[in-house]
């Protein structure tokens, strides 16, 4: 999958940007320690300012990639989102058995993040953790519909879809299938920021991950086995 991958070039919606980031050195240092300086301090705490003198660039630099802190998150969150929806696609594409498709997909929605060579100047590890604790950030916001309408959200949105068709796939009848499926996606993250720092709210720990509790969530709710 790796050597498919580096073939493909994530692309996200230009109007998040001013300037492609992937085009440059610069626009991929950006990128690269952004993800490290929102991971170790935080998006409250995190300004371009801060960000410059790490990567030893100016701050007004950093403005002709992106116009504010927000767009940057919804850049670096948009990209994880894409990156996700490449492995799903790769992993599941030639499985005949809907069953075994949904697990997979589950899985690969769900699980703990394993660092990925193929994009260099991406710790998809670190950029994980960006998504669990910052994500929302990104969509509550009084400027949410409009950035809706401008397409922001599409690659998140067409993720649920694709999983919402895997659903339909096992159980055409289930009532529910968009709920149950940004539940799942919404909820992985929710589960791994809960067994990090609220380990009392959750069952998942050390043993059991979040993919272990979605997959019988589905296929329970579904009322099918794995297996069928």
């Amino acid at each position: 999958m790796n050597t498919l991958l580096s073939s493909i070039k994530i692309t996200i919606n230009d109007k998040i940007y001013l300037k492609d980031p992937e085009s440059s050195d610069l626009g991929k240092r950006i990128i690269e320690h952004s993800i490290k300086l929102i991971d170790e301090i935080g998006f409250e705490s995190f300004t371009f300012k801060k960000l410059g003198i790490i990567i030893g660039s100016n701050e007004s630099s950093i403005y002709r990639y992106f116009d504010s802190k927000h767009k940057l998150l919804l850049y670096l969150t948009s990209w994880y989102w894409a990156w996700l929806e490449y492995q799903l696609v790769f992993s599941t594409t030639n499985m005949s058995n809907s069953n075994l498709k949904l697990e997979k997909a589950v899985d690969i929605l769900t699980k703990t993040i394993e660092s990925d060579s193929t994009f260099a100047h991406i710790d998809e590890v670190s950029l994980n953790r960006v998504v669990i604790n910052e994500y929302s950030k990104s969509y509550l916001t009084k400027e949410v519909d409009t950035e809706n309408k401008e397409g922001y959200f599409s690659i998140y949105k067409r993720l649920i879809k694709r999983l919402h068709d895997m659903i339909i796939e096992v159980d055409k009848d289930y009532k529910f299938p968009h709920s149950l499926s940004s539940t799942i996606i919404e909820g992985a993250l929710h589960q791994h920021f809960l067994k990090d720092h609220f380990k009392s709210l959750t069952d998942c720990n050390q043993k059991t991950q979040p993919s272990d509790y979605f997959k019988h969530l589905v296929f329970n709710a579904l009322n099918t086995k794995i297996n069928d």
